[in-house]
């Protein structure tokens, strides 16, 4: 069972691995439903295709926020405390929404939902890495990740088999109620005990922040941020607009969809393979080496041109991708000691999803602009080698060492 957790009570890690994941699940299923739900919008309320973008962005926006300020936060009032703030801000603003009936109103809650998301992720994978032993600490985080797809996949079928039945508002609501068990489940959820044992030393937000670039942490920061930017800005900019992607090289919207739910299945493989590698190969090698697979994949995708080409490169982007994200977010919290740990870990997710938000908005404008679907891959693909050069020169291996 690993290391049993102590602290006013005990929890397995398996226990732990499954009420946090539940939370990362049902953060996907928002996330992965609101490319659906922008398109019934845009059908129901006669949205441009600016209103459309800007739903997704306002949505990035709100995560940048929340990634930054749940970050500080949880070094100030502990981990378990903003992960049930995070969820119910997250799980209120996402029901709210499917009562709406303005684009305004849409919009503010969509970035309340992005501020719980993104204030969520960074806390619950310090929260974990804490939480385990030093040899598994790697792959649990990895398979805490893994749930993501699984979010992922449960959106693609809401969509699939409600919206267009039952309409945009049901498959909201869906997605929003199940959160509420998972923070029925967190209330019996014990803090970090790395967290529990130096609470009393905690410092002030501003000296966390200075911590952060203070000269012993100032590398990592910096190969983090790069990261994290260039992985953030890929991942939204390639996978938001897969299914507009498939459309623009002749495929019907139904085959589109069908061909992007293969290539979502693939990611569960990539992040188990990169939970398995974590331990045996260390963090830098499979961050670069997946990532690496990510830009050949892109920009096979992008030049892809026959169905087989498009499917097996997609499935790889899927594969290679994921497996990264994975691995990101297990040695992020690895780069500091535990009283600047979620400040680090918040500000680099919030640097990245700056990136989240930047990536869809180029996209857009570059299609628009009538430039070919190589030539916009071929951007990600140069972004992601940025971030592998980056953590081959700046980074540290931190495999099955103790946490500070």
């Amino acid at each position: 069972m690993g290391k049993l957790i102590k602290s006013h009570s005990t929890i397995s890690r398996n226990k732990l691995l499954g009420i946090a994941g539940l939370g990362w699940a049902f953060d996907a299923m928002d996330v992965g439903i609101l490319s659906f739900v922008i398109a019934a919008l845009a059908v129901e309320w006669n949205l441009t295709p600016g209103q459309m973008g800007w739903i997704g962005s306002i949505n990035s926006i709100g995560m940048v926020v929340g990634a930054f300020v749940f970050g500080l936060t949880a070094d100030r009032i502990g981990r378990k405390n903003v992960f049930m703030l995070t969820l119910v801000l997250f799980s209120l603003a996402s029901g709210l929404s499917a009562l709406t009936t303005t684009l305004t109103a849409f919009m503010i809650l969509r970035f309340f939902v992005g501020a719980g998301l993104g204030g969520e992720l960074p806390v619950a994978s310090t929260l974990v890495s804490e939480s385990v032993e030093a040899k598994e600490r790697g792959r649990v985080v990895v398979l805490l990740e893994s749930f993501w797809a699984v979010g992922w996949l449960v959106a693609a079928l809401i969509s699939y088999f409600v919206i267009p039945s039952y309409g945009w508002r049901i498959a909201l609501i869906l997605t929003a109620l199940p959160a509420f068990y998972a923070i029925y489940l967190r209330l019996k959820l014990p803090d970090s005990p790395q967290f529990s044992a130096k609470k009393e030393m905690a410092q002030s937000i501003g000296q966390n922040i200075r911590n952060v670039w203070s000269k012993k942490y100032v590398k990592a920061t910096i190969m983090l941020w790069i990261v994290w930017f260039m992985v953030v800005f890929s991942y939204y900019g390639m996978f938001l607009w897969l299914p507009s992607v498939m459309v623009m090289k002749g495929f019907s919207l139904i085959k589109s969809f069908e061909y992007v739910l293969i290539m979502t299945i693939a990611q569960l493989p990539g992040y188990f393979t990169a939970a398995w590698f974590i331990e045996r190969l260390g963090r830098k090698f499979v961050l670069a080496t997946y990532m690496l697979g990510t830009a050949i994949s892109a920009i096979i995708f992008g030049n892809a041109d026959t169905t087989v080409m498009l499917l097996i490169s997609g499935i790889l982007l899927s594969f290679f991708n994921l497996g990264a994200w994975g691995a990101l977010y297990a040695y992020t919290p690895e780069q500091y000691p535990t009283i600047i740990r979620a400040t680090g870990t918040g500000m680099a997710a919030a640097a990245g999803r700056v990136g989240g938000v930047l990536g869809p908005l180029l996209v857009g404008s570059l299609v628009a602009a009538k430039y070919d679907i190589g030539y916009v891959f071929g951007i990600f693909c140069i972004a992601i080698v940025i971030g592998v050069l980056a953590v081959l020169f700046l980074g540290k291996e931190t495999k099955q060492i103790e946490l500070e």
